[in-house]
């Protein structure tokens, strides 16, 4: 019974981290075929952001949900505006423009703050069920990933702004014709997109080594699980993060952290073989 409800807890809680993590690279990437290779670090920025004003005295909870999502939200806005823009319909050009980002991002973060800061404490307490321990914060990320799913689901499926918004990345030639200004919405959904990152980034910073290149560790495995989960963003990407995170959490207690990473990318590569249209393209056509 133990081992039976640690392992599910694990999983839970691996997918939720990982739904997160990835929601804002569906939302860039899914919406708008930008390649953002610099997502690792919006995340990054998200933490910096969360344990400087946390340390400067702001609440933690102020700093989590409220200043980082904020920060790389205008982050992201200024990014758009001086480079993004120019890459719409550019795929390579879009690898390279925001691989050189990544780097020059890191550079700027290292040069100021150095390779480490001090991190933040982990908020809440623990709770054990007989020989298992854990956080209440665990508890608490996976219901921000339930709350973080559903108003994104709510803007995108109930709102004006996200029927132009899907109305735009489907045809934005045809919406341009109808009133909309297609470069609004793309810098719109861009800053969003970094706000969610940010959030995440924010969220798991009590629970994560921060440093410079922090985001490193989180780009390939978003990748693949946006990848994976397909076009559709709320859907596709549940699925592929409940699907890779029970994969990597059951290979890493079975063997080791290294090993489940090694599982999960293995997954991943025979999945895309099987279903190159991703997750949502075999079952959840039509779906957001």
């Amino acid at each position: 019974m133990d081992l039976s409800l640690i392992i599910a807890l694990d999983v839970v809680n691996g997918a939720a981290s990982l739904f997160l993590l990835c929601l804002g690279l569906a939302i860039i990437f899914g919406m708008m075929k930008i390649i953002n290779l610099a997502h690792g670090e919006f995340v990054m920025l998200g933490a910096y952001a969360t344990v400087i004003s946390a340390n400067a005295g702001l609440n933690i909870w102020i700093a989590m949900l409220v200043v980082a999502p904020l920060f790389v939200g205008l982050v992201g806005l200024v990014i758009e505006r001086c480079l993004i823009r120019f890459l719409y319909g550019r795929l390579v050009d879009s690898m390279l423009a925001t691989w050189g980002l990544s780097l020059c991002l890191i550079g700027l973060v290292t040069t100021i703050f150095g390779n480490t800061i001090n991190g933040v404490p982990t908020p809440l307490g623990g709770f054990q069920v007989g020989a298992y321990r854990s956080s209440w914060y665990t508890v608490f990320l996976l219901g921000m990933a339930v709350l973080v799913m559903a108003l994104v689901y709510g803007v995108l499926r109930f709102t004006r702004f996200g029927l132009v918004a899907r109305a735009v990345m489907l045809n934005p030639g045809m919406a341009a014709t109808l009133g909309v200004n297609p470069a609004k919405i793309y810098m719109a959904t861009f800053g969003i997109g970094a706000a969610v990152t940010g959030l995440a980034g924010g969220l798991l910073a009590p629970v994560s080594g921060i440093t410079p290149v922090m985001g490193t560790a989180f780009v390939a495995k978003c990748f693949i699980t946006v990848v994976g989960g397909g076009a559709a963003i709320i859907s596709g990407t549940l699925s592929a993060a409940g699907l890779f995170g029970l994969v990597n959490q059951l290979g890493a207690f079975f063997t080791t952290p290294v090993y489940g990473e090694v599982i999960l990318f293995l997954s991943a590569i025979l999945l895309i073989r099987l279903l190159p249209q991703g997750i949502s393209g075999r079952f959840f056509k039509g779906t957001l």
